[in-house]
């Protein structure tokens, strides 16, 4: 066992398993310390199954707390030991899609106060020791208000972390990654599924997925292929917002993606990559 530990910072339960699962799993089965950092319960999530459709009336409890449920058998399908909710599991309310009304609540998330905030998560960074923190870029990957606000806490908390941290100290959080998704990893997927969408509607073009990364700005491909079984029963337990048939996916929007196990990172601090062949680097903690 090595002594690596790893910290995400994500917006709702599902975010965790979609974009960084098998990253994830791979680093705890091989012994790193992963611990989860959700900042709210999602309650205002669309529910996919005719099944639990009665959840999507109940936002004032009933759905964030059928997620939590949800979450912690992903956590479990991950090797994920160590999730926490930021200010507790409902301290921050899921502020819904950009633009909703629920962007205006004053317990939501968007409207939480960044400083307050990154002092909570600070104290979770002093506490677990990370040397890799991960999150969102600064628009969000595809511009959610609760994603945006994850990014602007956990660089703030990054930064009020290191304050604290003595010169000299055998820990500090060397690095800080913003979740990617290539353009042109997502132009090869769109084509992909254009021909063969399986159970879903086919994408028409990356736009669909999410807005990409130019390819130019990602730094880190982490090839979790080993990993892939644990981030597919992940996303399954999900199973009020993702849809898993076979290979593919699809959120409510119907739309197929493909479920991949290699994951890429953008490094937004910490000291310079060294690349491989392909030019990006193969390890959060190099």
């Amino acid at each position: 066992m090595t002594d690596r530990r790893l910290l995400l910072v994500h917006a709702h339960p599902d975010d965790e398993s979609i974009v960084t699962g098998a990253t994830m799993a791979k680093y705890a089965a091989e012994g790193a310390q992963v611990t989860l950092v959700t900042c709210t319960l999602g309650d205002e999530g669309e529910v996919i199954p005719d099944e639990l459709a009665h959840l999507a009336a109940d936002r004032e409890g009933g759905l964030g707390q059928h997620r939590v449920g949800e979450l912690d058998k992903a956590c479990v399908a991950l090797g994920v030991r160590d999730h926490r909710f930021l200010g507790g599991p409902g301290h921050y309310k899921d502020s819904g899609m950009m633009g909703a009304p629920s962007n205006d609540r004053p317990d939501c998330f968007w409207q939480a106060d960044v400083e307050e905030a990154a002092h909570r998560l600070a104290n979770i960074i002093r506490e677990v020791r990370p040397h890799v923190i991960v999150t969102y870029d600064s628009n969000g990957g595809y511009g959610h208000p609760d994603h945006i606000q994850a990014h602007r806490v956990a660089v703030r908390a990054f930064g009020k972390a290191a304050e604290r941290s003595l010169p000299g100290t055998p820990w500090q959080t060397r690095k800080l990654y913003a979740i990617a998704q290539p353009q042109s990893v997502l132009e090869g997927r769109v084509a992909r599924l254009h021909r063969e969408p399986g159970s879903f509607s086919a994408p028409t073009s990356t736009a669909d997925i999410a807005p990409g990364t130019p390819d130019r700005f990602v730094t880190t491909r982490i090839d979790a292929s080993r990993y892939w079984a644990a981030k597919a029963l992940a996303m399954r337990a999900h199973a009020t917002q993702i849809t898993v048939d076979g290979e593919r996916f699809a959120l409510s929007n119907d739309i197929a993606q493909e479920i991949d196990a290699v994951e890429y990172f953008t490094l937004l601090r910490g000291p310079t990559p060294k690349p491989g062949p392909d030019g990006l680097e193969k390890d959060l903690f190099a």
